[in-house]
Order: structure tokens, then sequence, then C-alpha cells
């Protein structure tokens, strides 16, 4: 099963709500961790992070906090996947290593790698700016339990 880390969730979350306040000024961690229930010092870390790797700005001061340092239609769900968990991968014949013991007899790699390589492409059609257009901001804090990612095309990515 392809499941994503709490991490990459967190900063999925972090930057849609970025997106969504944007030109309202920096959000601080604590803000952000407050309202979606998440632990502010694994949202601090995954926010620090992400200004690391351009994604988003970080802003010392009074008045300090976090926005997006591109606009939401140019930072992807892979790209924070990506820095988030490492490398995507379906089955260990993905791997950049190389091949496994079984690939000369292997009668399902091609068909694994042309599914690992949708969901790349997937993954890599959704961005930020998609994610903002999904569901209004809760009202209330999130408690855990899964998200869903909407994809083109209807279909839907579970995150646990």
């Amino acid at each position: 099963m392809l499941k994503l880390t709490k991490k990459a969730d967190y900063g999925l979350i972090a930057l849609k709500h970025l997106g969504v306040h944007n030109g309202r000024g920096a959000a601080s961690a604590k803000d952000i961790a407050d309202r979606y229930g998440i632990p502010q010092p694994l949202l601090a870390k995954i926010l620090q992070k992400m200004a690391r790797h351009g994604l988003v700005v970080s802003q010392h001061g009074t008045h300090g906090g976090y926005t997006l340092a591109r606009s939401p239609e140019k930072i992807t769900a892979l790209e924070v996947i990506r820095l988030m968990d490492g490398p995507v991968l379906l089955t260990s014949c993905s791997t950049s290593h190389g091949d496994c013991d079984h690939t000369d007899k292997c009668n399902v790699r091609e068909p694994l790698q042309r599914v690992h390589d949708s969901i790349l492409q997937l993954l890599d059609a959704i961005t930020i700016a998609e994610l903002m257009k999904d569901k209004p901001e809760p009202k209330e804090a999130c408690r855990g339990g899964s998200s869903y990612v909407p994809a083109p095309g209807g279909a839907v990515l579970q995150v646990l």
C-alpha cells in the first residue's frame, strides 16, 4: 500500500493553509498547528525544512511566520511528498538501486512500473492551488485520521 507519512500530510496541510491565507500576512507554525491539531514542534521542523528547500519563506520578528515562496500553482504534491518522505516507491523494483532478485522471472514488473509512473504523474499534477479548491478550511481543528487528496479525473488518494 502506498502510504504517506504524517510529515507529508502535515506539509500539505500547512501549504494549503498558507495558500488560502496568501496576502493576509505570515502565519506562524503555532497558529497553523493549533488550527489543525498538529504537534507544533513537528510542524515547526516541517516548515523549516520547506523553507530550506524554497517552498516557503520564513519571516522573523513580531509579525513573522511563513508565507509561500512560490504561487500555489507552482508547488506540487509530489514535490512536497518527495521532500518529506523521499522517493515515492510502489515496489522494490522501482528503486534507483537497480533490479531485484526476481527481475528476470518477474511477469508483473512492467505493469507495476506503469502504475508507479501513473501515480507519480498524478501527484505531480496536483498542485497546492488544486488542494485549495477542494473543501473550505475546517472550523475546528483536524484530530488525526485520514485526509483525502483530490486528483484530476475524479480520483482520490487517501493519506493515512
